[in-house]
C-alpha cells in the first residue's frame, strides 16, 4: 500500500483542523468568564438603600457630639493590658482603694455604729493620705457653698431711710406664716390634671365637684390606713391642704381612734410581767417598796417618777392651752409607737491588757465594745426587751410573740435563734401633766402625780428570782422644724429587784445611749 497517498494526507490535515478547532472554544469561553468575574468585584456593591453621594456630603459636613466619658468606660471592658477587664457593676464589691474612698467608707460604717470597721478604715485612710480630712471637707463641705450672713442687719448708724430687712427673705419678698399661707387656699377649687399631649380632651376629676363635708368623712376614714402617707396628701393639690392643715375633725379621728391615738395607750398595768391577763376583778399594781425606801439611793443623782402604788390618770383628750388643736395633740403628745421599734446602740472603748514583748502605752490594744438594745412595744400592754451583739437588720424582723415563745431560753440554729435572750415585760405610760383641768384631781397635791411623758417598763430578769424595772423618758430626735416628735426615748433610771430577799439595785447607766425609733414594714399597724 502506498504510504504517500495524496488523499489520505488531505484527510489527516481536515481532521486535525476540525480537533483543533473544537478545543480553542471553551478555552475563549473559559477566558471571558474571569474577565466578567473581576469587573464585577471592581464594581460597588449595588445596595437598595445606599445614600445619595449629595446627602452623604451634607451629614459629614455636620459636627458630631462628643462624650468624654465614653473612653474610660470602655477601657474598663477591654482585655489585655489596655483594661482590667471587669464590668462597671463588679466595681463596688472590689471595695475602697484612694484615701478618700476608704475615708467615707469609714463615716458610713460610724453612722451604721460599727466602730471596729470604722476605725480600720480610719486607719487605711490615713496611711495613704495624711490629709484626707481637708480632701473630704473641701469635696462635702466647699467653701463656696456656705455664705456668711451679715452680723447686723439693720446697723444702728444706718440712716432713717434705710429699710428694715430683718423680716424680708433673702428674696425681698417678706415670709408669710404657715397658717395664713393655709387660708388664702381656702377657695381655691380642686383641678384635673393638664391633658397629656396637645389636642387632647381635657381630663375629668371626679371628686372635684363632691361637697367639703362629704369629701371630710372620705378624709376621716382614709386617714386611718396610713398616717405618714396621708399628711402627704396636701402636695396634691392647694383645696387638699387647706383641708389637712385646719380641719380639726379629722385630726380628732386619728387622737381617738385605736390605730395611731391615745385610745391604744396604757396609763395603768394591764397585764402580768409575763404577759397574762389579770384574773377576774383583780387589780394590777407595781411591787410595793416600803414606807422607809428612799428611791434616791438607787438613782445615782437622776431624779425619776417611780412611784409604787400611786395610778397615773387617764389623760382628758379634751383641748386644752397645751394642745389647743388635734393636730398639735397628735405631734406634740408622748404615745408609743406600734408600726415599729426602739433600738439603743451602744459604742464604748476599754483598754486591753497589753502582751507581754511590749510594755510601752502607745502599743496597748484597746477594745471597742458594741451592742444594741431593742423594745417592741404591742397593744394589749406587753413589750419584748433583747440585748445583744447582733445588728438590726438581723434582728427587727424576728421581735414577735411566735419568735419569743418558740426560742425562749433554747438553743437553736436558725435566724431568730437570737430571740431566745429576749425577755417579755409589760409597759404603761404616766398620766397628764395638766391635772389640773381634771376634776376629780381638783384641790389635791399635785406632787403626788406623775408628769406626762414618761414610762415605765417592767421584764424578766435573767435568773427567775430577778425583775427589771426601765423609766424612760420622750423626747425628740433632730433640730429641723416640723420633725418627727417623740421619736426618742432617754433613760431616766434601771433597777434590778431581787424578789426573795426584796433587794434593789440601781444600773449604772455610764454607757448606755437612748432609744430611737424605727419603722419596720413588716409589722403593719402593730395588732
Amino acid at each position: 500500500m502506498d504510504e504517500h497517498n495524496p488523499d489520505l494526507e488531505i484527510f489527516r490535515r481536515q481532521w486535525q483542523e476540525e480537533v483543533t478547532a473544537r478545543s480553542s472554544v471553551p478555552a475563549q469561553r473559559h477566558d471571558g468568564d474571569k474577565k466578567a468575574e473581576i469587573q464585577r468585584a471592581k464594581a460597588p456593591f449595588p445596595h437598595p438603600y445606599r445614600v445619595p453621594d449629595e446627602v452623604e456630603e451634607q451629614v459629614q459636613g455636620i459636627s458630631t457630639q462628643a462624650y468624654h466619658d465614653l473612653e474610660n468606660k470602655d477601657d474598663i471592658r477591654r482585655l489585655g493590658s489596655e483594661g482590667s477587664g471587669q464590668h462597671p457593676s463588679s466595681l463596688a464589691a472590689i471595695g475602697p482603694t484612694s484615701a478618700l474612698e476608704h475615708y467615707e467608707k469609714a463615716i458610713e460604717r460610724e453612722d451604721q455604729g460599727n466602730w471596729g470597721d470604722s476605725v480600720s478604715l480610719y486607719r487605711k485612710a490615713f496611711r495613704l493620705d495624711a490629709g484626707v480630712d481637708r480632701i473630704y471637707k473641701n469635696k462635702h463641705f466647699p467653701a463656696s457653698s456656705t455664705k456668711s450672713k451679715p452680723s447686723n442687719p439693720n446697723p444702728s448708724n444706718a440712716p432713717v431711710t434705710v429699710p428694715n430687712t430683718a423680716h424680708h427673705s433673702l428674696h425681698g419678698t417678706p415670709v408669710l406664716p404657715v397658717s395664713d399661707i393655709a387660708t388664702s387656699y381656702s377657695t381655691s377649687p380642686i383641678t384635673a390634671s393638664p391633658p397629656q399631649t396637645e389636642g387632647s380632651p381635657p381630663l375629668r376629676c371626679l371628686i372635684a365637684n363632691i361637697p367639703s363635708e362629704i369629701l371630710i368623712q372620705v378624709l376621716r376614714d382614709a386617714v386611718v390606713a396610713d398616717v405618714a402617707s396621708f399628711a402627704r396628701l396636701s402636695l396634691v393639690c392647694k383645696r387638699l391642704a387647706y383641708l389637712l392643715a385646719t380641719e380639726d375633725r379629722i385630726w380628732k379621728r386619728i387622737c381617738h381612734g385605736q390605730e395611731y391615738g391615745f385610745a391604744a395607750m396604757h396609763y395603768h398595768w394591764v397585764t402580768t410581767v409575763k404577759g397574762h391577763a389579770p384574773p377576774d376583778n383583780a387589780e394590777i399594781s407595781s411591787i410595793d417598796l416600803g414606807a422607809s425606801f428612799d428611791i434616791s439611793t438607787l438613782t445615782l443623782g437622776h431624779s425619776t417618777p417611780f412611784m409604787a402604788n400611786a395610778p397615773s390618770p387617764q389623760p382628758d383628750l379634751a383641748l386644752s392651752s397645751t394642745y389647743p388643736s388635734y393636730k398639735k395633740m397628735l405631734r406634740c403628745r408622748p404615745r408609743i409607737r406600734f408600726n415599729g421599734c426602739y433600738i439603743s446602740t451602744v459604742n464604748y472603748h476599754r483598754p486591753g491588757t497589753p502582751t507581754s514583748s511590749s510594755n510601752a502605752t502607745y502599743t496597748s490594744p484597746v477594745h471597742i465594745v458594741t451592742y444594741y438594745r431593742y423594745l417592741r412595744f404591742f397593744r394589749d400592754g406587753t413589750c419584748i426587751s433583747l440585748l445583744t451583739t447582733v445588728e438590726p437588720m438581723d434582728v427587727v424582723h424576728h421581735l414577735t410573740k411566735e419568735n419569743l415563745n418558740a426560742h425562749h431560753n433554747r438553743e437553736s440554729m436558725l435566724p431568730s435563734a437570737v430571740m431566745r435572750h429576749a425577755l417579755r415585760g409589760r409597759w404603761r405610760l404616766s398620766g397628764s401633766i395638766d391635772v389640773s383641768c381634771t376634776p376629780r384631781f381638783a384641790g389635791q397635791d399635785y406632787q403626788n402625780v406623775e408628769a406626762e411623758g414618761d414610762i415605765h417598763i417592767e421584764t424578766e430578769g435573767v435568773d427567775p428570782k430577778y425583775m427589771y424595772k426601765k423609766c424612760l423618758s420622750f423626747r425628740s430626735a433632730g433640730r429641723e422644724v416640723g420633725g418627727t416628735r417623740n421619736n426618742k426615748l432617754v433613760w431616766k433610771g434601771y433597777w434590778s429587784h431581787n424578789r426573795l430577799t426584796d433587794d434593789w439595785a440601781a444600773f449604772a447607766l455610764r454607757n448606755d445611749r437612748p432609744f430611737f425609733w424605727s419603722r419596720v414594714r413588716s409589722y403593719g399597724m402593730g395588732w
